[in-house]
């Protein structure tokens, strides 16, 4: 049997790993020059830093999930980060987030004093929210509609209270606004807004806590190499700068990919990509979804470390929901942002030539809002003199190079009106109501991706990759009988 993967990213990668596994002929397509999608690196002069993806989350999941289509433990090399990141707020307030309970409580009693056993509340129910969700959202597939309202699941969902959203349920544990946007402020992570997203993504900061967040040593992206080192090891052909431009339908199979003047002959096509771009290849049939948010994005390279810093720290604004208001609901670009800050060149001297380092800055921003991406040099010259004044002293002098990247690029790029994280984790983009494994009315034409279920995040398409090896190879079985 061969098998076409449309889309090189982390999603199509892995499928290629698993069907190979199972000795298909496996062909991987990919329009750029590399792997890897929105996991790759901005490299210049000897730097290199995280395109996109940095905070990794569930790392029992990653390694299982490795472990399973032949990479072992050893291979990928994580850092545990505990501060997991420090919250700086414009009064000069800096709250630190730890995977250490008892730190954490005293931080907690610190700033918000008489709140710190609410946070031992959280983590006890949270918990049992996690395995339960887990278990009945991000282990299954929602291929049959009816499992996703079977009873049990019903009454998972009711139980979890999915109809809330993830700030009003960290507002059923803390009083201080503060701390509600500290414990729900994450669902910006998969391109969603606190206010907007359903409790099930309450999973996010609760999974911060107790799985802790790491760094793959050399980089996030480092995991690329790695996956493409074995892909081509194991026999995977892959094409790159090979844009597939026609899928070859006979009835309800996909009999034939075309990319260029080449037509290959195929018995089964996984699409990797975003879905709502991916699905004008295979149908005229076209949904309306809603993107995530986009990123601002802004890379350096500099000619020294920051040792005061932590890897991750979020400057906060002093109006996070006028913040939120501006980039999910008005669609212009924040006048006063939040902003994330990745240093990971003080935990890893390979990122940099000796003595320097690099950063990255994400500002949420509108993905496709009426923003001139062309004419934002003084917003950018802005936020670098913030980033001076509240974080980072003489930031503009260390600064060797600067890199840029807008929603537009994102756009051009291939991501969905710009969002940087797939389709937006609304309730009605969730479960089954996300593009499905097999979205298709085609026999043999799967999904996977960060637009697809489970959704966004790189171990959460892992996940999708994993769920979906799984679904082909129930449905092989049955069929075998």
């Amino acid at each position: 049997m061969k098998t076409a993967i449309i889309g090189g990213g982390v999603g199509g990668m892995l499928s290629a790993l698993y069907e190979r596994q199972r000795g298909n002929e496996v062909v991987l397509y990919e329009k750029e020059s590399s792997l890897g999608g929105r996991l790759n690196f901005v490299s210049k002069d000897g730097f290199k830093i995280d395109k996109g993806p940095t905070i990794v989350l569930l790392p029992e999941m990653i390694y299982s999930i490795l472990e399973e289509v032949g990479i072992q433990k050893d291979e990928v090399e994580m850092i545990r980060i505990d501060p997991l990141y420090k919250l700086q707020f414009p009064d000069g307030m800096e709250f630190f987030k730890w995977s250490h309970i008892e730190k954490q409580q005293q931080e907690i009693k610190k700033w918000f004093p008489g709140e710190e056993e609410s946070f031992v509340h959280y983590l006890n129910e949270m918990k049992w929210r996690f395995e339960e969700g887990k278990e009945a959202f991000l282990d299954r597939d929602f291929v049959r509609k009816r499992d996703f309202f079977s009873p049990s699941n019903v009454q998972t969902l009711w139980k979890l209270k999915a109809y809330q959203t993830v700030k009003k349920q960290a507002s059923r544990y803390f009083i201080n606004p503060r701390l509600v946007e500290a414990f729900s402020f994450q669902t910006l992570y998969i391109g969603g807004a606190p206010n907007k997203s359903p409790a099930l993504y309450s999973l996010v900061p609760f999974s911060e806590h107790h799985h802790g967040i790491w760094y793959v040593k050399g980089g996030y992206a480092s995991l690329v190499s790695l996956f493409e080192e074995k892909l081509r090891a194991r026999g995977v052909e892959i094409k790159l700068s090979s844009e597939v431009s026609e899928l070859i339908i006979d009835g309800k199979r996909c009999t034939g990919v075309r990319a260029g003047d080449n037509l290959d002959k195929v018995d089964r096509v996984i699409v990797n990509g975003d879905f709502p771009l991916a699905e004008r290849l295979v149908t005229s049939k076209q949904k309306s979804y809603t993107p995530s948010s986009g990123c601002l994005l802004l890379y350096f390279g500099l000619n020294r470390t920051y040792s005061e810093s932590s890897v991750h720290q979020f400057l906060m604004t002093e109006d996070f929901e006028t913040h939120m208001n501006e980039v999910f609901e008005k669609k212009t670009l924040p006048a006063s942002p939040s902003m994330y800050v990745f240093h990971p060149s003080l935990i890893d001297e390979s990122l940099a030539p000796k003595n320097k380092g690099v950063m990255y800055v994400l500002i949420p921003v509108p993905s496709n809002g009426n923003v001139d991406w062309d004419s934002i040099d003084d917003y950018v010259d802005e936020r670098i003199k913030e980033l001076e004044e509240r974080a980072f002293p003489n930031l503009r002098e260390a600064i060797e190079w600067m890199e840029v990247r807008t929603p537009k690029d994102a756009m051009q790029d291939g991501l969905y009106a710009g969002g940087s994280f797939g389709i937006a984790p609304t309730l009605m983009q969730s479960g089954v109501f996300r593009p499905q494994l097999k979205p298709f009315q085609y026999e043999n034409v799967y999904a996977v991706g960060a637009s697809t279920h489970p959704g966004g995040g790189i171990p959460i398409v892992m996940q999708g990759a994993k769920l979906l090896n799984e679904y082909i190879e129930t449905e092989e079985l049955v069929q075998s009988w």
